[in-house]
């Protein structure tokens, strides 16, 4: 047994390094289009939400792995900086993982991005205790095994789980079963269940899975979830969008956060939604990240788009 301080935040998954390219339109094939600048940020969904828990006030720990790069030395100050406690391995010569994120005026982003397979975390290389000495474990699930096990962990000790499914990694069938708040991108629930109505495909993902909550973010729309009994619906909030990187990193730290401070589901929602507005404003992954007295008096004065699922809540 180690002698871990608590945390309120245990996130196991990806760091990335973000190339933020600016481009005043998507490129055509074969074109040449003159770009002002290129701004190499830190990112990654489960590291920039740890990192944003942190700066919320929360205690966090990090679990994921790097290259052996200029990017994890980059990486490694910034856990330290904002009190992350960071455990971080090495993939001996090999690079970080990599994105150059094309950003257009509308703030819509487009990811190309590298991953070494060396970078994959492996099962043997998680601590237990990393994960039982947490109130909330969060996962994105790139490292299946791993994050499998460490779901497992967590479900035997009572722990709830948020896990961010942005695809169908391989092996996720081992790691659905040990989720509890399943929050994905908008494709995940109709790739699960072959039902393209987010109505139907929800109830069948929480049935399925036993998960305590399933919901879908649907960008501009907000987000729709669904607790085994009603649908819940926060509509997202209107923003001069810059850059929509990190948009669903920060939703998720967001929901981490509500979730932590016992707020009923529909008032977590809105605070994601409008954590993850505030992001966009500004550029990068973490570039936007407000206090939460400025997140709540946003959502006090903010205008919404309009409803997407106005009967969803009925």
């Amino acid at each position: 047994m180690t002698n871990l301080p608590k945390v309120d935040v245990v996130g196991v998954g990806l760091n990335a390094t973000d190339t933020l390219i600016p481009v005043p339109h998507f490129p055509e094939s074969g074109s040449k289009v003159e770009v002002d600048s290129a701004n190499a940020l830190l990112g990654g969904q489960v590291a920039s939400a740890v990192a944003t828990c942190q700066q919320w006030g929360l205690r966090t720990r990090y679990v994921g792995k790097v290259g052996e790069d200029h990017a994890a030395a980059l990486h490694r100050a910034e856990f330290q900086r904002l009190g992350v406690e960071a455990h971080l391995f090495t993939a001996p010569a090999c690079t970080s993982q990599q994105a150059f994120i094309l950003v257009d005026q509308t703030g819509e982003r487009t990811v190309l991005w590298k991953r070494d397979p060396r970078l994959s975390l492996l099962p043997e290389e998680l601590d237990r205790e990393w994960i039982l000495n947490a109130r909330v474990l969060h996962l994105d699930g790139h490292d299946t095994a791993a994050a499998a096990l460490a779901a497992q962990w967590a479900r035997a000790a009572g722990i709830p789980v948020v896990a961010d499914l942005d695809d169908l990694y391989p092996g996720y069938e081992a790691l659905l079963p040990n989720i509890d708040f399943l929050i994905t991108s908008r494709d995940i629930p109709a790739r699960l269940t072959s039902e393209s109505d987010l109505r139907l495909s929800l109830p069948q993902v929480h049935r399925r899975y036993a998960c305590r909550l399933t919901a879908a973010t649907l960008g501009h729309e907000g987000v729709l979830a669904w607790d085994g009994e009603r649908f819940h619906y926060a509509p997202a909030y209107r923003v001069e969008a810059v850059d929509t990187t990190g948009a669903g990193d920060i939703f998720h730290a967001g929901f981490i956060y509500g979730l932590l401070q016992g707020w009923p589901l529909q008032r977590q929602l809105e605070f994601s939604c409008a954590a993850a507005a505030l992001n966009c404003t500004a550029v990068g992954a973490r570039g936007g990240i407000q206090p939460v007295e400025a997140i709540e008096a946003f959502m006090a004065k903010a205008a919404k788009h309009p409803a997407a699922f106005q009967d969803s809540t009925s």
